[in-house]
């Protein structure tokens, strides 16, 4: 534990899992656990405030789903593979295969909802 933990008095929050071009097959598609991938860009207003949410689901499904994000200019063939065409799109893997896609801002309810009943059933 490192000293800023113990100043705060625990363990840090579960980040998400950074995504890109090199690493999205084994990360998402090899995956034992369902995943979130939240696909974003720097210059996307809703795609900053869908930041807090995809941070609390980190912290709340941890060790259940597999948070990560991915930014689009890092991760463009994937997008290209996928038919990403908007930020953000939040899309959901079960076994390496797409079980759902929202494209645009929803808030944590929307997502846990999903999570809870298509991806975790």
């Amino acid at each position: 534990m490192g000293w800023l933990s113990k100043l705060l008095g625990g363990t840090p929050a579960p980040m998400p899992v950074r995504l890109d071009d090199s690493n999205f097959q084994q990360e998402v598609l090899r995956s034992d656990v369902p995943v979130l991938v939240d696909f974003w860009s720097a210059t996307c207003a809703p795609c900053r405030q869908l930041e807090a949410v995809v941070l609390n689901l980190a912290k709340e499904y941890d060790g259940k789903v597999k948070i990560c994000e991915a930014n689009v200019e890092t991760a463009a063939k994937v997008c290209n593979q996928l038919g990403i065409r908007s930020t953000p799109t939040v899309v959901y893997f079960r076994r390496g295969a797409e079980v759902e896609r929202v494209i645009g801002f929803r808030g944590s309810l929307y997502h846990r909802d999903i999570i809870d009943n298509e991806l975790l059933k």
